[in-house]
């Protein structure tokens, strides 16, 4: 992403052959008023207002299972890689606490959750 903090121009500087302190480079930086464009944090919008209908709770806060294959609960997060957001999908039996599914994904759709 072509973005130069002080570590990676410390990085850059010694392979050209010059010897510096990251210290030194930072308060180079910091003198002259120069800083790394951060990378923006992702934020996730949700559509409480969408109008569709929205699944029953069919556990109702009740976690205990008294035997395998009884209650499975799933969950889809996102995860930030070297080349994008990516999208995992998982189903835990709540007997053992096992994963017994997973599948990830570039996109969120329904059929991510269908072959997790």
């Amino acid at each position: 992403k072509q973005r130069y903090g002080a570590p990676r121009l410390t990085d850059e500087l010694r392979a050209q052959g010059y010897q510096f302190n990251v210290k030194t480079v930072a308060a180079s930086l910091r003198r002259q008023g120069l800083r790394a464009k951060a990378s923006r944090r992702f934020r996730p919008v949700s559509y409480r207002k969408h109008g569709l209908p929205v699944s029953e709770n069919l556990l109702k806060q009740d976690f205990y299972a008294s035997g395998p294959n009884q209650k499975w609960v799933g969950d889809i997060t996102y995860l930030r890689t070297g080349e994008g957001w990516l999208y995992l999908a998982v189903v835990i039996d709540l007997w053992p606490r096992s994963v017994i599914g997973w599948s990830m994904s570039s996109r969120m759709t329904a059929q991510l959750a269908c072959n997790a």
